[in-house]
């Protein structure tokens, strides 16, 4: 018995066909809701962190727009194609996965927005190592049922037999290779970027002349997204 179809079977047993077809479409629809703003964050991060930056940095607001839909699309079909070609544990064992990648940016960012001690290059390795470490322990664990990778996300920490949070083992792997590799790097004076960020950047009145600036570049707002509708 699959605990998960319990709201739908309900519906199949208690009423009539008409309002069960209903019922599964809300339901249908209602799954659909965060995989769409999933795929629009994705896209929005891709556009303005990957494409404009290392592609077309003049790129309008419109273009953006444009490029934003189409990888929005692909990312979507991907997951379908996902959703019909793996089985529900293989979903389950990668949004798993998808916590301890994501946990591993954890270091290069609280350590690029409150510090300046860490060297980009070595944050950078530690990333990498952190990333490639939590793939491969996780991969290495094997489901006991249908004996597949990615069986878990809970395995020993290194050199011990204490079972932790692979996210947690490969978070102190990250950090260590990143204060590690700083130091080195320090060691032989290799010089990192200039920090040219300045204290007025944090703050700018109204008619600032850079803010200005922004505004003129921005395409114009509806009354409704102002928030000056009458």
């Amino acid at each position: 018995i699959n605990a998960q179809l319990v709201v739908p079977q309900l519906f199949l047993d208690s009423f009539p066909s008409w309002f069960s077809g209903i019922a599964l479409a809300a339901i249908a629809i209602g799954a659909l809701v965060p995989a769409a703003i999933m795929s629009i964050a994705a896209s929005n991060l891709f556009t303005r962190n990957i494409y404009k930056d290392l592609f077309k940095k003049n790129a309008t607001p419109k273009h953006e727009a444009s490029v934003s839909k189409l990888v929005s699309l692909i990312i979507k079909l991907g997951a379908l194609v996902f959703v019909l070609g793996m089985d529900q544990s293989s979903a389950i064992n990668l949004q798993l996965l998808g916590g301890i990648w994501i946990l591993q940016t954890f270091p290069s960012i609280v350590a690029g927005l409150y510090t300046r001690w860490f060297n980009k290059w070595a944050l950078f390795a530690g990333w990498a190592v952190g990333i490639a470490y939590g793939t491969w322990a996780a991969y290495n664990v094997v489901n006991p049922a249908t004996h597949a990778h990615f069986g878990g996300s809970i395995a020993p920490f290194p050199f011990t037999a204490v079972p932790v949070y692979i996210g947690v083992s490969a978070f102190v792997l990250n950090a260590v290779v990143a204060t590690v590799v700083t130091i080195v790097l320090r060691l032989f004076k290799v010089k990192d970027t200039t920090d040219a960020t300045r204290a007025s950047d944090y703050g700018a009145d109204e008619n600032d002349p850079k803010v200005v600036a922004i505004e003129r570049t921005q395409p114009p707002l509806t009354p409704e997204l102002d928030g000056r509708s009458s």
